[in-house]
């Protein structure tokens, strides 16, 4: 490749940014291009191919965002179709889809270039009225995406930019085969983005075999340190120190993430944390879309202070401004360890790391902090002494004061009320759907129950069954069980997705029925909730 003379701070017009873009990242304060970016950029506004390795916190999300919009601003909304999106984005959790759709969002805006999400844990039937008015660019989860495709109600055909995101967090995640299922419905000859800090685990297949001659930019590799990131290790006698030392770095008012091994311990140290007066909250795999946003908002808003958290943030969480990650236990293996580790130092920003250890726990942490190819030097730490460790009170720093823990509580419910009426449900008491891990299941035209198992209060189901002699049926479920009902011609019951008091459908034997979409006959419908 043939190297350009630029100036030695390139700006973003510099590299070939359309003014408008470049206005609007001058007004989220992103005046000047991290090294991805500034590497990736005249190549990617070209149209080539790029492979881009990069640890996280380096500013992928912009550099493939850039090319993303410029590419397809030109005549818009005269190429727009209905459902036949103009470019995909692929990452490996809710969470990360949500945020990246966020940041290209700012981007498309200006210039009427339209972003959605795809992903599983919410209703479908939303996601296909979006996509039927049609739009540009689908930042899409591949289990969800995979589904939509399946039943038809998503095109790819069209697809003129394809970018992979986390491309090694999906191969870990086993995303692989249906990535390559979604990747064989778009056009060969479209632009392919990857971006990835490593390349193993199947990743390099994926670049063989889909990225046309692709450009690689490296900077700085996964494993490389973080010159900005400080880490420490706390060796503590027993649980109770432990404890006490998980409450003190807990305590101070400055955002911070602690990462546990299982969605039990998130669960319940952020009560633990809470009931202290702390407001924090939980992010692990068992929590519904609803909470994992709530909770995430709660976060970022500094409402909560701690963020409790398993796997499930080590990458699909970037929040900017934490000081702190504590690694409650050390991670299963070094990798985990540097992503989690990255939620904090991030965009050129200092942090820190400190991982707890408990006496039977130093082995596995010195081989840890050799595979990951940090040095530090382990301490004891007695959290319980008359002069704490001055080590600690810096992490700590200032000190918030305790919060009555009822009236945290007594907000988050107000919070949630708030968001379930906004969102067109009912608030809590009043017909509540355990909602995001709703189990696949098939019912048949007037047999089967309600796909949901409805907590506290009625969930009410009005019918919409229209068939052989048109029957409304109304039945009422309490507690776990499927609200179904008699209707007047024929039994019939309630399939779909509860959602704050209203039920699923009763209908006719052999009628037709709603869930999400239409089926006719006696055939079968299936409710989707992937965890995608």
């Amino acid at each position: 490749m043939t190297e350009q003379t630029t100036p030695a701070t390139p700006s973003f017009l510099d590299l070939g940014v359309p003014a408008p873009l470049a206005d609007a990242l001058a007004k989220n304060g992103k005046s000047a291009p991290f090294p991805i970016q500034r590497d990736t950029l005249p190549d990617t506004l070209a149209g080539r191919d790029v492979l881009g390795r990069g640890r996280t916190g380096s500013g992928k999300t912009i550099a493939f965002g850039i090319p993303l919009v410029a590419n397809l601003a030109e005549n818009v909304a005269q190429k727009r179709r209905p459902n036949k999106p103009r470019a995909i984005v692929l990452a490996p959790t809710r969470e990360l889809v949500t945020q990246i759709a966020e940041t290209i969002k700012f981007l498309a805006d200006p210039v009427g270039v339209r972003v959605t999400t795809i992903f599983g844990g919410v209703s479908q039937r939303r996601q296909e009225e979006v996509l039927e008015r049609g739009v540009d660019i689908v930042v899409a989860a591949p289990g969800r995406l995979d589904d939509l495709m399946k039943q038809g109600i998503v095109d790819l055909g069209s697809v003129e930019i394809t970018v992979l995101d986390e491309a090694d967090h999906m191969a870990d995640m086993g995303f692989l085969p249906v990535v390559t299922r979604i990747l064989n419905k778009t056009p060969q000859r479209g632009q392919r983005l990857l971006f990835s800090a490593t390349l193993d685990n199947g990743v390099d297949n994926i670049v063989k075999k889909y990225l046309h001659d692709p450009i690689m930019h490296s900077v700085d590799s996964a494993e490389s340190p973080v010159p900005q990131l400080t880490h420490h290790v706390f060796e503590v006698s027993g649980k109770s120190d432990k404890d006490a030392l998980i409450e003190a770095l807990a305590s101070g008012t400055a955002r911070r993430i602690f990462f546990t091994r299982m969605k039990h311990q998130a669960k319940r140290l952020a009560k633990q944390l809470t009931a202290q007066g702390i407001p924090a909250v939980e992010l692990q795999g068992n929590l519904s879309q609803n909470a994992r946003d709530r909770n995430l908002a709660e976060f970022v808003s500094g409402e909560a202070r701690v963020l409790v958290a398993t796997d499930v943030a080590a990458r699909g969480v970037h929040v900017d401004g934490v000081d702190l990650v504590v690694h409650i236990d050390p991670p299963v293996e070094h990798k985990a360890y540097l992503h989690r580790s990255g939620r904090t130092a991030r965009a050129g920003n200092e942090g820190d790391v400190v991982t707890l250890v408990l006496p039977e726990q130093r082995g596995e942490m010195k081989s840890l902090l050799r595979q990951a190819k940090i040095k530090v030097t382990p301490r004891h730490v007695n959290p319980n002494a008359a002069n704490i460790d001055p080590e600690v009170l810096a992490l700590i720093g200032e000190v918030a004061p305790r919060l009555d823990p009822k009236e945290i509580e007594r907000k988050r419910a107000a919070n949630q009320n708030a968001q379930q009426r906004a969102a067109g449900h009912a608030p809590q008491g009043e017909g509540r759907s355990q909602g995001a891990n709703a189990k696949r299941k098939r019912s048949r035209g007037g047999r089967g129950g309600s796909d949901n198992q409805s907590q506290g209060g009625q969930s009410r189901g009005q019918g919409s069954g229209r068939g052989q002699g048109s029957g409304r049926g109304q039945g009422s479920g309490r507690g776990q069980g499927s609200g179904s009902g008699q209707s007047r011609n024929g039994q019939g019951s309630g399939s779909g997705q509860t959602r704050g008091g209203q039920g699923g459908s009763g209908g006719q034997q052999g009628g037709q029925r709603r869930t999400g979409r239409r089926a006719s006959g006696g055939g079968s419908s299936t409710v989707y909730s992937t965890n995608s």
